[in-house]
């Protein structure tokens, strides 16, 4: 540290009389010189940045798209999905206004992946108009979702909060990796709508500031880059964790979506996979 601080002033001092007697060429060298050992060469970052994305962030996105459906088509070939009862008692679990509030997050954030998805690969699919609708409606739908996620995350935070029995849920995958259905540790919400429900709302409100800062290009070259990496690291995560979620709601688990239909869930269903919620 001393050795830095030392160079620093050194370089300083020198920059000072360069700037007082010598050419304005030798001055640049020792801006340049005294910048790379302060903050780096930032023209790496650029060609970082380029790097990613030109090639991983596609094949990011790519390997998304395609390895976690595949893995689902699997479970559900090898294991099945979890069926219950609903003729018997139904639990009332969702208002109507919080249904609404739902379903609107959820279809603007599925047109968000979707035109997201054609953004990212608009150069493969020829690009023109579909990449710039792809824009247009990927801005519009962030602002719906963005109004949408403020009151779900005031309906719901409280009961996402993480608990200790959350743990023993991950450890054995809520379940779902065995045929047998036996009460797993959960309340309203297990362990895998708690952390999309984090990611959705906290992840979504971050994706809001970058997506502002690409779409309006506020801040500098650096900021906007950094933005692009954030914007499309955390879009993987949040994509492969929709599909999820849309798995388990149309596939995993017959009859799921009729909850946030109705309202009501069935008290059998609750029994195995919600046993800790208190109704």
């Amino acid at each position: 540290m001393k050795k830095i601080l030392l160079s620093g002033l050194l370089l300083f001092l020198a920059m000072t009389g360069l700037a007082i007697a010598g050419p304005p060429e030798t001055l640049t060298a020792a801006y340049q010189q005294f910048n790379a050992l302060f903050t780096g060469e930032w023209q790496q970052y650029g060609q970082l940045f380029t790097g990613l994305q030109k090639d991983l962030f596609p094949r990011l996105f790519l390997l998304v798209i395609t390895i976690v459906p595949v893995f689902f088509f699997l479970h559900y070939v090898a294991i099945g999905p979890m069926s219950f009862p609903h003729d018997g008692k139904q639990v009332y679990c969702y208002t109507l206004f919080v249904r609404i509030i739902h379903w609107l997050a959820a279809v603007s954030f599925s047109l968000l992946v979707l035109t997201g998805l054609l953004v990212i690969f608009a150069k493969l699919l020829g690009g023109g108009s579909l990449g710039i609708w792809a824009r247009i409606v990927h801005l519009v739908t962030a602002v719906i979702f963005s109004a949408s996620v403020i009151p779900m995350f005031l309906f719901w935070v409280r009961e996402m909060l993480p608990a200790v029995h959350d743990l023993k849920w991950m450890l054995i995958m809520g379940g779902y990796l065995s045929k047998e259905q036996k009460a797993v540790p959960a309340g309203k919400f297990n362990a895998g709508q708690k952390m999309w429900f984090w990611l959705a709302t906290i992840g979504g409100a971050v994706m809001a500031v970058t997506g502002y800062f690409l779409y309006s290009h506020q801040g500098n070259i650096d900021t906007l880059r950094l933005s692009a990496i954030i914007h499309n690291v955390l879009g993987a995560a949040m994509v492969a964790l929709f599909l999820v979620h849309l798995y388990m709601s149309l596939a995993a688990i017959k009859g799921s979506l009729r909850s946030m239909i109705s309202g009501y869930k069935a008290e059998a269903e609750l029994k195995i996979l919600h046993p800790r919620f208190k109704y």
